[in-house]
C-alpha cells in the first residue's frame, strides 16, 4: 500500500554516491543498480531504492527529489517554490507529478537550469520565505498563490483548500473569521500582482477555495459540481446520528436537495486499522447511510474519484440516481 513520507524519512531514504562508495559499493556496481532498476537516481550523485520509491505517492517521491536536489546543491540562497514548495508543506499535487525540482533564486547573479532542476528568478521578500527543517521554502501564502497561477484550476484548488485547512479548520472547528483573513490576504496579494502571469486563475482560485473540503478528491468534486451548475454546494453537512453524535457528510447539492460522498480507499483503509473486519466496515456504512437518507429525505450519492474526473463523469453519475442538473 502506497504511503507518505515526512520531511525526516525523506532525508533518510536519499542515499549519496559517497555513501555508497563508503559502502563498498564501485562505480561499475552504482551504474549496474541504475540500469537494472534496483536504484532510482534523484539528482546527480543522490538516489534512492527502487522498492522504496515504488511504495510512494507522486508528492512524497517528489519529496525525495526535492530532498536529493537541495543535498546535491549543497547550502547556498536557493528556496524551494512551486510544486517542489507544495510537498514540503503537504499539500497535495492532485493529478500532477512535477518533471523538475523547482527553486527560486531571490535576485543576484542568474544561474541556468538543468535537467531535474527548474531555477526561477525572481523577487522573494523577507515574508514569502519561510523555513520547514532544513529547507529554505516559499511561505504558505506564496506557494498557493504560484500553484494558483501555474497549475490546472483542478490540482490549484485541491492544494489550496488544503492550504486554508491548516490556516482555518482544527477538530471540526472551521474558524470562519480566520478564512475571511487569509482570503483577504490573498486577494490583496494578487491585487499586487498585476501582468504576472496566470493571476486572473488566482484570483479565481482564491475565491473557490473552502477549507471545509476534506480531500483533493472532495475538492475536485466541487469544482466539478460548479461547472454543471451548481451554485449552493453545502460541505461538511452534520446530520444527529441515533447514538446522538453527528455524521458529517462530505457534500450537499441543495438546488437538488441530495448528498454527495466521496469515496477513497483511504477512508475503508483507515476503517480496518482500527480492527474491524471489511464485512462490519461495509454494515457500518450501509446503517449510517440508511439513517441519513431517512432522517433526511435526501439522496445519497456515493461517488470515488473516477465519477469526479471531468464535469461530464459527475453529470453521468448523477444522473444514474435521477438527478437532473440545475437549469
Amino acid at each position: 500500500m502506497r504511503h507518505h513520507l515526512s520531511l525526516e524519512q525523506a532525508r533518510g531514504l536519499v542515499v549519496s554516491r559517497t555513501a555508497l562508495r563508503r559502502d563498498r559499493w564501485t562505480e561499475r556496481q552504482i551504474a549496474a543498480a541504475v540500469r537494472g532498476g534496483a536504484l532510482r537516481r534523484l539528482q546527480r550523485g543522490r538516489y534512492v531504492r527502487s522498492a522504496e520509491w515504488d511504495a510512494l505517492w507522486p508528492e512524497s517521491r517528489h519529496l525525495l527529489e526535492v530532498t536529493a536536489a537541495f543535498a546535491e546543491m549543497n547550502g547556498g540562497n536557493s528556496v524551494a517554490s512551486y510544486e517542489s514548495a507544495a510537498v514540503i508543506w503537504g499539500l497535495p499535487l492532485f493529478r500532477h507529478e512535477p518533471p523538475a525540482v523547482h527553486v527560486t533564486i531571490p535576485g543576484g547573479k542568474h544561474v541556468a537550469s538543468r535537467a531535474g532542476l527548474r531555477r526561477h528568478h525572481d523577487v522573494l521578500p523577507d515574508e514569502d520565505v519561510a523555513f520547514r527543517g532544513a529547507f529554505r521554502v516559499t511561505a504558505l501564502d506564496r506557494t498557493v498563490f504560484d500553484l494558483a497561477r501555474t497549475l490546472s484550476f483542478e490540482t490549484a484548488v485541491a492544494a489550496a483548500d488544503a492550504a486554508l485547512r491548516v490556516v482555518a479548520f482544527a477538530a471540526r472547528e472551521y474558524d470562519l473569521a480566520a478564512a475571511a483573513a487569509w482570503r483577504e490576504r490573498m486577494r490583496r496579494r494578487v491585487a499586487g500582482s498585476g501582468g504576472v502571469r496566470g493571476v486572473r486563475q488566482a484570483a479565481q482560485v482564491i475565491e473557490f477555495a473552502d477549507g471545509r473540503s476534506e480531500s483533493p478528491a472532495e475538492s475536485v468534486a466541487r469544482v466539478q459540481a460548479a461547472r454543471l451548475g451548481f451554485a449552493r454546494i453545502g460541505l461538511q453537512i452534520p446530520v444527529p446520528s441515533p447514538h446522538g453524535t453527528l455524521w458529517w457528510v462530505d457534500l450537499e447539492l441543495e438546488e437538488v436537495g441530495a448528498f454527495l460522498e466521496i469515496d477513497g480507499i483511504g477512508k475503508y483503509d483507515e476503517a480496518l486499522r482500527s480492527g474491524r473486519t471489511l464485512q462490519e466496515v461495509l454494515l457500518a456504512e450501509k446503517r449510517r447511510e440508511d439513517w441519513i437518507r431517512g432522517t433526511t429525505g435526501k439522496q445519497l450519492v456515493r461517488a470515488e474519484p473516477q465519477h469526479v474526473r471531468t464535469p461530464e463523469a459527475l453529470a453521468e453519475r448523477l444522473a444514474s440516481f435521477h438527478i437532473r442538473l440545475p437549469r
